[in-house]
């Protein structure tokens, strides 16, 4: 069983509401800037995406890499997060 950060734990305690981009598990302030200047200003937008790629782990990966320049950790703890608050909300 992999471990999880605080950040993704806190996340995934509660409803996604308004939370900020950099909220996510694997994004912070350089990666959520160039999030926020493709347009994905929030972490439910990422969420949409998240959604529209069917939950796909490697889509996602692919997608937040070449979107945002996200790394490899980056990216996996990123998916993590939403998949997890997936599984608990919807």
């Amino acid at each position: 069983m992999s471990t999880t950060s605080q950040k993704h734990r806190n996340f995934v305690a509660e409803p996604m509401g308004e939370k900020a981009i950099t909220d996510l598990a694997g994004i912070g302030d350089v990666l959520g800037k160039r999030l926020e200047s493709k347009g994905f200003d929030k972490a439910y937008v990422v969420l949409g995406q998240f959604l529209l790629l069917k939950k796909n782990k490697d889509l996602f990966v692919e997608w937040i890499k070449d979107l945002a320049g996200a790394n490899t950790k980056q990216s996996a703890d990123c998916y993590q997060c939403l998949s997890d608050w997936c599984d608990e909300f919807l």
